[in-house]
């Protein structure tokens, strides 16, 4: 069985509509349950919240990461660009990275998900290049999402409301 999920990403996921956080962990129980051993780093970004897995716990040495945006999750593989594509659902015109988006319950139930995740664990030497009991979750990074107020309704010189509030300069 997988780790269970740290309670800051359920806190960072909580921000989300429920069905994109339940894809997110699910695609998370996924990649957990293909490389168990997987250092996993969790970051609360400006625009996402992004889980990325290697066996290092180094950016540059991961195999692939999650990330949650407002509709849907993207299975990003890191070196996907150099991967083989035979169901052609690579998304991504990036140098390395490539990425599946997932957007429902059902496009999680696609069995091809898994090979790509095998495919790219096996990129990186698989779980050879963990150390022993390595595997953790770790914030990495918390970064909240600035929630600007809206600002206050200030006419334009040109708008009708600024013509008619300007002195009459008669």
């Amino acid at each position: 069985m997988p780790r269970p999920p740290d309670p800051r990403l359920l806190g960072f996921l909580s921000a989300y509509d429920r069905n994109v956080s339940e894809i997110a962990l699910a695609l998370r129980a996924m990649v957990l349950e293909e490389a168990p051993e997987a250092i996993e780093s969790i970051y609360d970004a400006y625009s996402a919240v992004a889980i990325g897995f290697s066996f290092t716990g180094r950016l540059k040495d991961g195999f692939c990461h999650i990330a949650t945006y407002t509709n849907h999750v993207n299975l990003g593989l890191n070196r996907g660009a150099t991967l083989p594509d035979p169901e052609k659902v690579l998304a991504g015109a990036g140098k390395s990275v490539r990425h599946i988006k997932i957007a429902s319950e059902r496009d999680l139930r696609r069995p091809f998900l898994r090979t790509y995740i095998r495919a790219a664990i096996e990129q990186v030497g698989g779980a050879r290049t963990a150390a022993p009991g390595a595997a953790k979750s770790v914030v990495r990074g918390n970064y909240p999402k600035k929630r600007r107020p809206k600002p206050a309704f200030r006419p334009s010189a040109r708008s009708p409301e600024a013509r008619s509030s300007a002195p009459d300069k008669s």
